[in-house]
């Protein structure tokens, strides 16, 4: 069995491939490890380039095709052919450092976490970088910070079993897939773990489906996401003891990034109006966001005004 499987959603990612899969396969090195490289219905030379690497590290990549579109389904058919003890969903236009897998992978290990979540650099598309710290558990309520951190798929190792066991899959057909479910993980376990180093390098991809200059329908998704999200919660009767924590991620995700996009476009404007009735079914007291009241008085106004938009 290897110790990890590393799956790969690609699609028209050829710009970033090579990088990204030469810092896997660095990162590997004297590890028992897979990489699934999965191709969906790339229209560049995507799948040429994993095709070659696949030729040339045959015992470690196997490139597979998903005709299902999205990244969702991408990582819910790598999950099912995955062999590994841990997983990592790595996106093809990031890479790791060289030290990773190994770092994540022993401390795993030591301390027999369902999940292991790192440290991560991130650049925006302006090229500027910041660090996203690890959220550790010697921390006061760390449960309360994974609840609100909104992280994404590719900054935590997963023990395999453990995610098989509870069923885990990401909602297809949207592409909030991510914030449906990733927040929700830490209501399955208490072995929880952390390396708080920069391990993961996070490209914002001006060109990827969260970063298009033309009005796309999908902004919307993120109604439904949320839905699953709550609904995750009521499954597991937390919905009222993390209720702050919630409404924040509801207000942070409705009101401040996707009210960004909402404004975007003129097509993107029943959005608003579409947030304004969210809140008001799940949180209509949201003014009075312990988070929120702690947030600078700029952000605060800002907030208001999104939802009277």
């Amino acid at each position: 069995m290897p110790e990890i499987s590393v799956i790969i959603p690609v699609y028209n990612a050829s710009k970033y491939l090579e990088r990204c899969l030469d810092s896997i396969l660095a990162s590997l090195e004297s590890i028992k490890g897979e990489i699934l490289a999965i191709d969906n219905n790339s229209t560049d030379n995507s799948l040429s380039i994993l095709k070659k690497y696949a030729k040339n590290n045959p015992k470690i990549v196997t490139v597979l095709e998903c005709q299902t579109p999205g990244a969702a389904a991408v990582r819910n058919f790598g999950t099912d052919k995955a062999r590994g003890r841990y997983l990592w969903f790595i996106d093809a236009d990031d890479y790791i450092d060289k030290t990773a897998i190994k770092k994540l992978l022993k401390k795993a290990d030591e301390t027999g976490a369902d999940m292991v979540m790192m440290g991560a650099k991130r650049t925006n598309e302006q090229g500027e970088m910041s660090y996203l710290s690890a959220i550790e558990t010697n921390e006061k309520d760390y449960k309360s910070r994974f609840i609100r951190y909104g992280m994404g798929p590719w900054q935590v190792l997963i023990r395999r079993e453990w995610y098989r066991k509870c069923g885990f899959r990401f909602k297809e057909g949207i592409i909030h897939e991510d914030m449906e479910m990733m927040s929700a993980l830490i209501l399955y376990t208490d072995k929880f773990a952390s390396v708080d180093e920069p391990l993961y390098f996070y490209n914002a991809n001006p060109e990827s489906v969260l970063h298009q200059k033309k009005f796309n329908p999908h902004i919307f998704d993120i109604f439904p996401a949320l839905d699953g999200l709550y609904q995750r919660f009521k499954d597991k009767n937390t919905e009222k003891k993390y209720h702050d924590e919630l409404e924040w991620f509801f207000i942070w995700n409705l009101l401040i990034d996707s009210a960004k996009d909402f404004q975007k476009f003129p097509e993107g404007k029943p959005g608003f109006r579409r947030s304004r009735e969210m809140l008001r079914k799940y949180f209509p007291n949201w003014r009075k966001n312990r988070f929120l009241r702690e947030k600078p008085l700029k952000l605060q106004i800002r907030v208001r005004i999104n939802y009277k938009k």
